[in-house]
């Protein structure tokens, strides 16, 4: 059995990340021919939502063999409102390709695709892509990385252009020309003694110089000045990459499918290798999806190996390839699958040999934040079982939204990071479960902060013969975090009323813009009629919340979001006006007299409907993206 690496590949929307993952399969000969994002034939693109958009939504995984490495390949989604995708998937894996557009270097999104690499300590190597247009820059590239990222690049292949058009790449460690052959697939060429470039050379001895930091081996032929050999240089290359100061890059173009081989070709060589797992465990429930044909399925890693009879009851693997499963007969350790039980599985569960939950060992919950809220409800009464089960499956593939259901007036609050979530999930309810819903226009998420403390107030509340009165203090913690309660005289019994009066008021809010957070109260006395039911310390609690907290004692936030656009020149002032139109705000502005980009800060109410806008005023050129920001208080 093959030798096994799991890998990651992260990026940029609009980077090429799915285009590369194509190029890899086919190079790999996975499949014949590599699907185009933009004609929504994309292998590992299997959503319909995918294939409409030309994005990843659902982080896809493939497997293929190179130089008799297995590799399970995990392309991840760009967007930011996918972000649980792209967290499951890194806990599976132990390396990742991050992939970097030549045409605007390390982004916002590239940014934070490298810290969660950081956070996960996986081994990164970086694809730049998008040199086959010759205008845009390997240099500036490079020097993005070095001073976003904080590490020294390492070039191992170079791009070679004829009349403006990229033809070849030169591979530096096994001092070779790729071209291709006639079905487009990369093919070393080798060079008669002599006859090397000088720029082959250059990369070469610089790889050899920077290894020679860390290679005592490599450092003594160097300044002997012997040649050091590509298999010599692997290893002390190996050693540079696991001290986390280097990363190793290669320069070229997935679409035109040059480097592809050379990037493969590295992962055999440097992929960090499979950690030792507890063999006395089945596995790990890392991402949880719903196919409308097979049900509900987990992607789940093996922590050991098996065969088909020793497999749990009512359990079955799979291999997965997009949304398509392969039967296995036996499992083994390390290796990434798809499985289908009886039982209901939980996102994150660890199993045991026998099939039973363990622990949980994977908690995104609380991870991701939720900008916008929309009202939704069905549109008959008979479909209401019918879509509050669908919905229940759909948050538990994805943790990163939120359900409320208002039984006063029949409705669900749908808390999505963003508006293209939203439709995703509308969409999904809609053709996956056949439910049909209405929903509202989004609405902004606010966020609510207490403006001055509150001081020892108090209430006292009388129903019947029962009565309550209850003391309490609150401050502003200075932070958006969740709200904390201090009981000082509290009876033990009566905790949860109080905590759940104070987390009813915390969720509406005083204002009804969002929800009260980063407040601390303190309960300083609460007395209770031996005997009162408890409605009558609710009351107390909830009155003397209410009237203590004050809309005038509140500050309203709003989310705001920073957006990356990149441009031709010629509508880049169109662009930005509507940035100003949205009262957002240029900070800064970029460009080379073909390509502008620049980076803006708006109010996220200002920017319903902005991809529309973008692709009107470009005529469908322009590229974009936002993240969340900060919070910021809204001035009367």
């Amino acid at each position: 059995m093959e030798t096994l690496r799991n890998i990651a590949i992260l990026a940029h929307v609009d980077a090429g990340k799915t285009t590369l993952s194509e190029r890899i399969l086919f190079t790999a000969s996975e499949i014949r021919r590599p699907g185009e994002v933009e004609d929504g034939l994309a292998t590992m693109d299997y959503l319909v939502e995918e294939k409409n958009r030309g994005i990843t939504i659902e982080a896809g995984i493939a497997h293929f063999v190179w130089r008799k490495i297995w590799f399970n390949f995990i392309d991840t989604p760009g967007h930011i409102d996918f972000g649980a995708e792209v967290d499951s998937a890194l806990s599976a894996a132990e390396s990742a390709v991050l992939v970097v557009s030549a045409s605007s270097g390390v982004e916002t999104q590239t940014l934070t695709a490298w810290r969660k690499l950081q956070a996960h300590s996986l081994r990164t190597f970086v694809f730049i892509n998008k040199l086959d247009n010759p205008d845009y820059s390997l240099d500036e590239t490079l020097l993005s990385i070095e001073e976003s990222f904080n590490v020294r690049p390492i070039l191992l292949s170079i791009p070679e252009y004829k009349n403006g058009e990229l033809v070849s790449v030169l591979d530096v460690l096994s001092k070779t020309r790729l071209i291709h052959n006639e079905d487009g697939r990369e093919i070393p060429e080798k060079f008669l003694p002599g006859e090397e470039p000088e720029i082959l050379k250059k990369f070469y001895a610089e790889a050899v110089d920077f290894a020679s930091n860390i290679d005592d081996v490599v450092l003594e032929k160097a300044l002997s000045n012997e040649e050091v050999s590509p298999q010599l240089l692997i290893q002390a290359l190996e050693k540079l990459v696991v001290s986390g100061k280097y990363i190793l890059c290669y320069a070229g173009s997935a679409k035109k499918n040059f480097s592809v081989r050379s990037l493969m070709t590295s992962l055999t060589f440097f992929a960090a290798p499979c950690p030792a797992l507890n063999s006395s465990e089945l596995g790990l429930v890392f991402r949880l999806r719903y196919f409308h044909h097979e049900g509900e399925v987990a992607l789940f890693r093996a922590h050991t190996g098996l065969k088909k009879e020793n497999f749990p009851e009512g359990f079955e693997f799979f291999r997965m390839r997009g949304n398509l499963l392969l039967p296995v007969m036996e499992i083994r350790q390390g290796d990434i699958y798809a499985l289908k039980a009886k039982r209901v599985l939980e996102l994150g569960e660890v199993i045991s040999l026998q099939g039973e939950k363990l622990r949980c060992a994977l908690d995104l919950s609380g991870h991701y934040q939720p900008l916008l809220q929309t009202r939704l409800e069905c549109l008959a009464e008979e479909d209401f079982t019918k879509t509050k089960n669908a919905i229940a499956t759909l948050l538990r593939t994805d943790p990163s939204f939120k359900i409320d259901y208002k039984e006063e007036t029949g409705n669900w609050i749908v808390y999505t990071v963003g508006e293209v979530q939203l439709e995703v999930l509308l969409s999904r309810l809609e053709r996956e479960f056949k439910c049909k819903v209405s929903a509202g226009m989004p609405e902004v998420t606010y966020q609510e902060r207490l403006k001055e403390p509150i001081k020892n107030f108090f209430n006292k509340c009388c129903l019947g013969p029962f009565e309550a009165s209850v003391e309490f203090s609150a401050e502003d913690k200075g932070d958006f975090s969740n709200n904390e309660i201090l009981i000082l005289g509290c009876p033990e019994r009566d905790l949860p009323i109080v905590s759940d009066a104070l987390q009813e008021l915390a969720r509406e809010g005083i204002v009804g813009k969002g929800k009260l957070c980063g407040s601390r109260f303190k309960l300083e006395f609460l007395n209770v009629s031996e005997n009162a039911p408890l409605s009558v310390l609710q009351k107390v609690c909830t009155d003397a919340f209410k009237l203590a907290i004050l809309p005038k004692n509140i500050s309203v936030y709003e989310p705001i979001m920073e957006v990356f656009a990149e441009i031709p020149a010629n509508y880049a002032g169109a662009l930005t006006g509507d940035i100003h139109f949205r009262q957002g705000k240029v900070l800064s502005i970029s460009g080379d007299g073909n390509i502008h980009s620049f980076y803006a800060e708006v109010p996220l109410k200002n920017l319903f409907g902005y991809a529309t806008a973008v692709r009107s005023i470009s005529r469908g050129t322009a590229i974009y993206s936002m993240r969340f920001l900060e919070y910021r208080e809204i001035k009367d």
